[in-house]
């Protein structure tokens, strides 16, 4: 048995967390001993962790510098050896002084930079959730490709199961959209990044010519005043919906009937799988490592970032062409099932952790 430890930041809701916990809840506990070094003590997927029997080590960091975190980082230190932990891995920014990394935001503080190359030079390995970001850390970071390694995030069964139509219908109500509207969703934090301006500017053009389209923006963030004044300024009243964050046990994007991301910097998206998953014509701007799941054309439209003309245009030629639409998503579901099912991406993990320790050997 492998003697594994996470560490995280947190149990919060995000896409980073949510990956990390579906691969605690489905690593095989006949291989993997699993313990989770968290450096904040609640949230909501704490109990996830605490119903797949994982072993739960409070770290409290307030930040990684000072006396505080050399106290906590040579307490940890002292725990790993007396574990005898085989791999140790972590999943997040400040997680990542320890061990490696899976994600990429391109705005970091100055310290968080330094701080992130020197845990690159002495981890064994860096860990990237796409090629797209396997190449950047390569050309910005300097990390030797033979050093990183490739693994995706991951789709539960539950994301490609269809919601009853009953129970569509009575979201659809919740949601304040008539029954037989055409739904444009986006699932994503209400932050500059995610550029809910550019989709309300792109909708803004399309929904007189639509009039059956309606707009929900499920998330919410720092600009949800002034992303609501300006769909007054647009004259959307009504047709566009910012219902905040909803956490229903099935996949969000099987209420909508086209799928958006508009972001202007990403990493490996789980709204982007989540919509390919839930069989919805994606459509999804051209940053990060959106282009390694969404295929332009086959299994998504890809479109530049900011570029709200592009994005009306895409957003009509879905709408105008339903079996189009529909051959998109069933291509989109297809991909995303075949590469990122947690399935495959749990074998594929499992083994890598076996190559890391003596001793044992990934299966064939």
């Amino acid at each position: 048995m492998i003697r594994l430890a996470f560490c995280i930041q947190g149990f919060e809701i995000g896409g980073t967390e949510l990956n990390a916990v579906r691969w605690a809840e489905h690593l095989s506990p006949e291989q993997f001993q699993l313990t989770v070094v968290h450096l904040q003590a609640d949230g909501p997927l704490r109990s996830r962790y605490e119903q797949a029997g994982t072993h739960l080590v409070h770290v409290p960091l307030r930040n990684m510098y000072g006396p505080g975190a050399l106290r906590q980082g040579i307490r940890l230190a002292k725990f790993l050896a007396r574990a005898g932990i085989d791999v140790f891995h972590a999943h997040d920014l400040y997680s990542n002084v320890f061990a490696s990394r899976r994600w990429w935001r391109l705005r970091q503080l100055r310290a968080q930079q330094i701080a992130n190359r020197c845990a690159y030079r002495v981890a064994h390995r860096v860990l990237a959730n796409s090629p797209s970001v396997a190449a950047l850390l390569t050309r910005e970071e300097g990390i030797p490709p033979a050093k990183i390694v490739c693994i995706p995030n991951c789709l539960a069964e539950g994301a490609f199961r269809p919601v009853p139509s009953a129970e569509r219908a009575a979201w659809r109500v919740r949601l304040h959209v008539p029954a037989d509207a055409l739904v444009i969703g986006i699932v994503a934090r209400l932050d500059p990044d995610k550029d809910h301006r550019t989709l309300l500017d792109a909708f803004a053009r399309i929904a007189a010519s639509v009039p059956r389209a309606y707009l929900v923006c499920l998330g919410d963030g720092p600009q949800r005043a002034e992303l609501i004044g300006l769909a007054q300024a647009l004259q959307l009243d009504g047709r566009v919906q910012f219902p905040g964050t909803l956490t229903p046990p099935f996949n969000l994007h099987h209420l909508f009937d086209v799928s958006v991301l508009c972001s202007v910097s990403e990493a490996f998206p789980n709204s982007v799988l989540e919509g390919m998953a839930a069989a919805r014509p994606v459509i999804a701007t051209r940053v990060g490592g959106i282009p390694d799941a969404l295929h332009d054309g086959e299994t998504g439209v890809l479109i530049p970032a900011g570029d709200a003309q592009a994005l009306a245009a895409a957003l009509h030629a879905v709408v105008e062409t339903p079996d189009w639409a529909r051959s998109l998503g069933a291509a989109a579901q297809a991909y995303a099932r075949a590469e990122y099912h947690e399935c495959r991406v749990i074998e594929r993990l499992s083994d890598w952790y076996k190559s890391l320790v003596p001793g044992t050997r990934a299966e064939a």
